[in-house]
């Protein structure tokens, strides 16, 4: 290379700089060399790879070009070859990357299921926000939310509204590639990718889409090197302003191990939540239920399954199915006195609470901060509230000993599971104890 053209690419690499963010100049532009000099009214560049190549003919060519022929006061043009060419072998200049043949909408692992549109979703107070935000999304994916974040218990209907988003995504905008799976789905690909030496190939497939949606996107939870990769395909996605769609069990920052700058991001656009559907949303969803599948309810049955089941929409559609199955396999008509027969041993379940929610309870019973019961501190003041909430938590929620670890400042699970051993062994030799905690239970449920 001659002196006059590597001054002029360090001068130019310079003017690049002053016009992307420092983010997307360390990503693309730090490892980008002139491999010629200039040749007639061009140059060409080499990238670290196939990937990188493509990525920068696709979305930076111009703006190199722009740079460069400013510097250099004439019109150049740019070639970006990858850096596996064999030395002397001048490959072909990418112009951009391989396109699918048609806009697709691709489903890794979860298949869409054609009901889950909006037209069979019940709005309520409960999810009337996220209904919405998801439908403006709908119809201008990359300008209204992005990312769009929701989040709420199991069995609330984000993966209807997930799917509904797709399908209506595609029905108004044909022309866009979605991507939507699970997060599962996205861990296990990005394994097998790193197994197989095909990451370059794993970019590819997340980073060139229009929009991508991911469901529970908590399985990020203590996976590092998983979070470092979507971290990468989360800012690519966004300042190329592709829409985002994730749906989590809980909030941004509850997501255990989860980094503070992917928290941070989740944050950027609008986050909200669904929550158990009141009597008149839960009456609604029975009908709409019974409704698809072409069966009348009566009135008073309606009201006593819409009753009876008050914590989750699946249940709730679940119990109608139950109700209808039995009667159809009885040969009987969908009576109050079926229903009751069919439904008796479905107890009404606990509200579901958060971690957050047991984790406040307790440090106010103990005049402590939530920060307290996070931290390493080991005195006794603090290690006994400390055990009873993970007691608690054990007890109350969902959660595996190791995820209950990561929420109470990266605690392995055998610490968890002595502290929950413990608590329960004093609950049966102090009565003091199990009073206390009965107390708890009951005040964390009735300040919900």
């Amino acid at each position: 290379m001659s002196l006059a053209a590597k001054e002029l690419w360090v001068e130019t690499l310079s003017r690049i700089r002053s016009k992307v963010t420092e983010q997307q100049f360390e990503t693309w532009f730090r490892n980008l060399t002139c491999s010629e000099g200039a040749q007639g009214d061009g140059i060409v560049l080499t990238a670290p790879n196939r990937f990188s190549s493509s990525w920068l003919a696709n979305h930076y060519l111009v703006t190199i070009e722009e740079c460069l022929s400013e510097v250099a006061g004439q019109t150049l043009t740019v070639a970006i070859v990858p850096g596996e060419a064999s030395p002397g072998r001048r490959e072909p200049p990418v112009l951009a990357p391989p396109t699918p043949a048609a806009p697709q909408l691709r489903e890794h692992g979860v298949p869409l299921n054609k009901l889950f549109v909006f037209q069979t979703f019940v709005v309520g107070p409960c999810n009337a926000l996220a209904h919405a935000a998801l439908t403006a999304v709908s119809e201008a994916p990359g300008k209204a939310y992005n990312p769009l974040f929701i989040h709420s218990s199991t069995g609330m209907g984000k993966t209807h509204l997930l799917q509904a988003a797709c399908h209506q995504i595609r029905a108004n905008h044909p022309d866009l590639n979605i991507l939507y799976l699970s997060c599962e789905s996205f861990v296990n690909e990005f394994i097998g990718a790193v197994e197989r030496g095909e990451l370059d190939t794993f970019r590819y497939n997340y980073r060139y889409v229009d929009v991508l949606v991911i469901d529970d996107i908590h399985f990020l939870a203590n996976k590092v090197r998983t979070q470092e990769e979507f971290f990468h395909t989360f800012n690519t996605l966004y300042h190329s302003q592709k829409q985002i769609i994730l749906s989590s069990d809980s909030l941004p920052k509850e997501i255990p191990s989860l980094k503070e700058r992917l928290v941070t991001r989740f944050k950027w656009g609008l986050v909200t939540k669904l929550e158990p559907p009141q009597i008149e949303t839960r009456i609604a969803i029975v009908r709409t239920k019974a409704k698809l599948l072409n069966r009348d309810i009566p009135n008073d049955v309606v009201e006593y399954i819409a009753g009876h089941v008050t914590t989750s929409v699946r249940e709730l559609e679940g119990a109608v199915v139950r109700a209808l199955g039995v009667a159809t396999l009885t040969k009987r008509p969908l009576s109050m006195e079926l229903a009751r027969e069919t439904l008796e041993d479905a107890e009404p379940a606990a509200p579901r609470v958060s971690i957050s929610d047991i984790q406040a309870a307790v440090a106010e019973q103990f005049h402590i901060k939530v920060a307290d019961l996070l931290g390493k501190r080991r005195l006794k003041s603090v290690a006994f509230p400390r055990q009873i909430c993970m007691y608690l938590v054990k007890e109350l929620t969902s959660l595996s000993l190791v995820e209950i670890g990561a929420h109470f400042g990266g605690r392995d699970h055998t610490t968890v599971l002595y502290a929950v051993d413990k608590i329960r062994t004093l609950m049966a030799q102090d009565r003091s104890v199990a009073e206390l905690v009965a107390r708890l239970r009951e005040g964390i449920f009735s300040g919900r």
